[in-house]
């Protein structure tokens, strides 16, 4: 078994550059200085150090739709035996974006973002459901995107 992970412990100050870094990813560093009282130096080491650890990400989140990727889907995926094992298999897929391993009725969900249908169905009768452990799929396809944010801000 892996060693869990050491989560870092974030100053008040830290928190709001995450939280202005939510707002506006491409937010100068300069402006977030003033911001927490911090040089524009300053802010750039703590956002490396943040980035450094796992606890932020920088990246220009898209809209796959937009992009061509006109079917996605969450799946629902049963397991027998460790679903560790067949979660880090589905992570390794390039169309899926999201895993999780989940201790309800799926014992893995998994977020599929694909070009069409047939790629969909491609992706979980070829390349999901010969994993192996891999017992269940359910598809549940996408019909409207109502709400997809990442500025949830700290605690």
């Amino acid at each position: 078994m892996s060693e869990k992970p050491k989560v870092p412990v974030l100053d008040d100050v830290s928190k709001r550059i995450i939280e202005l870094l939510q707002e506006d990813g491409r937010r100068p560093y300069a402006e977030i200085g003033r911001a927490v009282g911090l040089s524009e130096a300053a802010v750039r080491q703590r956002v490396q150090r943040l980035t450094d650890s796992g606890v932020v990400q920088i990246v220009a989140v898209t809209d796959p739709r937009q992009l061509g990727f006109s079917r996605m889907a969450m799946l629902g995926i049963r397991v027998d035996g460790d679903p560790r094992v067949a979660a880090e298999a589905i992570a390794n897929i390039p169309e899926i974006a999201y895993v999780n391993v989940t201790l309800g009725s799926f014992d893995i969900l998994a977020e599929a973002i694909c070009e069409s249908d047939e790629d969909l169905l491609e992706l979980i009768a070829t390349r999901i459901r010969t994993i192996e452990g891999v017992s269940h799929t359910e598809c549940f396809l996408y019909a409207g995107l109502h709400k997809d944010l990442y500025n949830w801000g700290t605690r």
